[in-house]
């Protein structure tokens, strides 16, 4: 092969590979926020447990709620005003199945789960990150703080 024949083979090849998309991470905006401190809290709305979600006075929001498999960020901010709240990432194995709670410690129990990583404990008006690379599946973002979950501060996130 003649050095212009490989010039023209590597040209095309830099041409071809500058024309496919650039590999980038997908980035979720995670609001956790709450009515205030002297707002009732309910129990029983944690995931799968039946409970009424419209009575939630925490939660969670995630936008987008979904991404394609590879890595995403989580930029969590804690919007409360007196609250301090985290964010926890869990694959739900079994979707419909309850997280394993530990009723006395009014948490979920990390260990027994898919717990994958978490922002820990932000004071109000705080920001985190985390970053992961996923595969396909359903996830759940919840709040671990004792009582929290169980009041319904959690939601799901799909990777497509």
């Amino acid at each position: 092969m003649t050095f212009t024949r490989r010039a023209v083979i590597a040209a095309a090849f830099v041409t071809a590979m500058g024309a496919l998309p650039a590999f980038a991470e997908t980035v979720v905006d995670v609001s956790l926020w709450d009515k205030g401190a002297d707002a009732a809290m309910p129990t029983g709305l944690g995931y799968a447990l039946g409970g009424d979600a419209t009575l939630a006075t925490m939660g969670i929001t995630a936008t987008p709620a979904d991404a394609p498999a590879g890595v995403v960020t989580f930029s969590v901010t804690n919007t409360s005003k007196d609250t301090i709240h985290e964010m926890v990432l869990a694959l739900i194995a079994t979707p419909g199945t309850p997280l394993i709670y530990d009723s006395n410690l009014e948490k979920v129990n990390e260990d027994a789960g898919q717990h994958l990583g978490e922002v820990a404990e932000l004071e109000p008006g705080a920001a985190g990150k985390l970053s992961l690379t996923l595969k396909p599946g359903t996830y759940i973002l919840y709040c671990n703080i004792p009582g929290h979950y169980v009041a319904g501060m959690w939601t799901l996130f799909t990777v497509k």
